[in-house]
């Protein structure tokens, strides 16, 4: 590749996105190929992605490759520290059982534009799931396993499924916890009673079924179950609603269209992920949130490579080489996890020892997602792996990488703290308050210029005005991100956290992340967040809450001082920080953020919220409990 592919790529992307995404098009296959690409619209926001073409999105997943002659293809490779079990299957294997269970839902009433609710643990079943809503035009609405009654029950009467799909149980690694009853108290407080309930029992925990309920396998053994074809759909019918949470504390219900989420991942797996056919590809994340839809299910299987579905955690089961084996088993290729899974690994393992057990000359890439990689983390990776580190930085919104380091297409120079350049098809600018793009180098708020690419949100459920007042109405022409950020002379771009995460001390816009890049690169850092804590005089002041390395956890009552002089030193006087808090661990949502939020409120003295996103809700007691002390 020549040094200019990236930028004729993107040029070309945005100068004329038809021809771009017409060619993009092509690698996916249609029952009724589209002759518009891109269509203007009246209705926000303004414009439509292959608007008369018409496809199937299961097809794509699965039935095209078995037509292939690739059905004996591995499709899935299911492996399950947490109850000792491992299991693969082939293209034509998970074709059937989707044809299956297709042909279940169907014969419950379920049809085109219909809502199904899967809620489910990390197990074959749930793609299973969401294939067969795809196969049939169903829209389904999956939620992380596990979630509490009352957010769950607000899914419920948002998304009015016709059936939940649920599992008995999900499995940790030192507990068993018992869905069913969790799913029970969310029909009794939701308004929305779904036709049916259908349950897959795990031994783990069998659940006792009512009338509304019906078991998974008795389901499949009836006689009048018939395997289901695949539906034609057009290209702008919903595939699925995936709930994000909302600054008004009612959850966003994401709305992703059928031909444009398969044209989009299609074109990721190719030219950001270098994955094809053959390939092996393994998502650290779960099926709950938009990096399991889309790099754990969708984008692996339109490839035709295999995925590794895995039900377990990077640390503690049993131990911090648990990822490591899993490459080295499955001959992985690329690894896509989010940056506290790697400081959860970097903790217990700081030298990286566990990595000299393991053959790991098949990774050709490891990509990271879901929050800001911070700069100690990424240099880490980079002395203990032989492999590209690559940052991506994107949305549940997007569904699919905003800007990354394009293996597949060109691969390019990562630095420190960049998710590298913009992805073809995402026309990034930083604008200043009043709507203007600043000067390279210059922080502001990171944008997209309409239209979005292919993929990305079509609307929030049921309620588009709050798409329009969310996304849309603060920059006319732009879609907000929500993220600050600039980009570099090179055209590389830096996301330094969310708006709400810039802290004004004394007249001075500080960013938490810059403050955070320098903490963590102190030895006896393993983790941490910056926050601007309420100060009186100067409006705000930065706190730094500190989880220190195990190797340093005799030496905590110096990190105070030697982080305050790091601090100054990297960032300036101006970033002095107001005080350093050692705490046992971060409030994070199960998809790796931290709840920055609830320590502000902790650290202001207030009544910290505790929403119903959070992975770990005992920790936030531990941190009030560290700062008394």
């Amino acid at each position: 590749m020549t040094v200019s592919t990236y930028q004729d790529t993107h040029r070309h992307s945005l100068l004329d996105p038809d021809a771009f995404w017409a060619e993009a098009a092509k690698d996916i296959t249609w029952i009724k190929e589209p002759t518009t690409i891109l269509e203007e619209s009246e209705s926000t926001p303004g414009y439509t992605w292959f608007a008369d073409g018409t496809v199937n999105t299961s097809f794509n997943a699965l039935d095209r490759h078995v037509q292939l002659g690739r059905g004996s293809s591995t499709a899935l490779i299911y492996d399950s520290p947490v109850t000792d079990t491992r299991e693969t299957y082939t293209y034509s294997e998970l074709l059937a059982k989707t044809e299956t269970f297709a042909g279940a839902l169907r014969s419950l009433g379920v049809g085109r534009g219909d809502r199904v609710l899967i809620y489910f643990p990390m197990i074959p079943q749930a793609i299973v799931a969401m294939l067969a809503c795809a196969r049939i035009g169903a829209v389904h609405v999956v939620v992380f396993g596990g979630f509490g009654s009352a957010e769950l029950a607000t899914r419920i009467d948002d998304a009015r499924p016709k059936v939940i799909v649920a599992a008995s149980c999900g499995v940790e690694p030192k507990r068993v916890i018992k869905y069913k009853p969790l799913l029970d108290h969310a029909l009794e407080l939701s308004t929305h009673t779904p036709r049916r309930c259908v349950i897959f029992q795990r031994p783990q925990a069998p659940a006792e079924l009512t009338d509304r309920d019906i078991d998974w396998n008795t389901l499949l053994s009836s006689p009048d179950i018939e395997p289901a074809d695949c539906v034609e759909l057009a290209s702008t019918d919903p595939l699925y609603i995936l709930y994000t949470s909302g600054t008004t504390g009612k959850p966003k219900g994401i709305v992703r269209d059928n031909g444009g989420h398969a044209v989009a991942l299609q074109w990721s797996m190719n030219n950001i992920f270098d994955i094809g056919h053959g390939d092996v590809f393994f998502a650290g994340s779960d099926i709950g949130w938009v990096v399991g839809h889309s790099y754990i299910v969708y984008a692996p299987l339109f490839a035709g490579a295999a995925t590794v579905l895995y039900e377990g955690k990077p640390v503690g089961t049993p131990d911090a080489g648990a990822f490591w084996r899993l490459i080295a088993d499955y001959k992985v290729n690329g690894l896509f996890t989010a940056p506290t899974a790697i400081r959860a690994i970097k903790r217990d393992d700081p030298n990286g020892d566990a990595i000299a057990g393991y053959d790991l000359s098949t990774l050709r890439g490891l990509y990271l997602a879901g929050e800001r990689l911070d700069p100690d983390t990424y240099q880490w990776l980079t002395r203990v792996l032989d492999a590209p580190i690559v940052d991506n930085w994107w949305q549940t919104e997007t569904g699919w990488p905003i800007a990354s380091c394009l293996l597949g297409l060109e691969p390019m120079p990562t630095k420190p703290g960049s998710a590298t350049v913009p992805v073809p098809g995402y026309d990034v600018q930083i604008l200043n308050s009043d709507g203007n793009p600043v000067p390279a180098g210059e922080e502001g708020a990171v944008c997209i210029k309409l239209p979005l690419p292919p993929g990305a949100l079509a609307t929030v459920w049921d309620d588009h005005g709050r798409f329009e007042r969310s996304y849309l109405s603060t920059y006319p022409g732009y879609y907000l991100t929500g993220d600050g950020g600039y980009i570099d002379s090179d055209g590389y771009l830096f996301i330094l956290g969310r708006t709400d995460d810039v802290m004004n001390v004394a007249g001075h816009r500080l960013s938490s992340g810059q403050i955070e890049a320098a903490v963590a690169e102190h030895p006896g850092v393993a983790e941490c967040a910056v926050i601007g804590a309420q100060d009186a005089l100067k409006g705000q002041v930065p706190r730094a809450l500190v989880v220190p390395t195990t190797v340093y956890s005799d030496r905590v009552d110096t990190l105070p001082a030697e982080l305050g002089d790091l601090v100054r030193a990297k960032v300036g006087a101006i970033a002095t920080l107001a005080g350093v808090d050692i705490i046992p661990g971060l409030p994070k949502t199960r998809s790796g953020k931290i709840l920055r939020r609830t320590l502000r409120q902790i650290v202001d003295g207030q009544t910290p919220d505790i929403p119903s996103t959070i992975e770990n809700p005992s920790i936030v007691g531990e941190i009030v409990k560290a700062l008394r002390r």
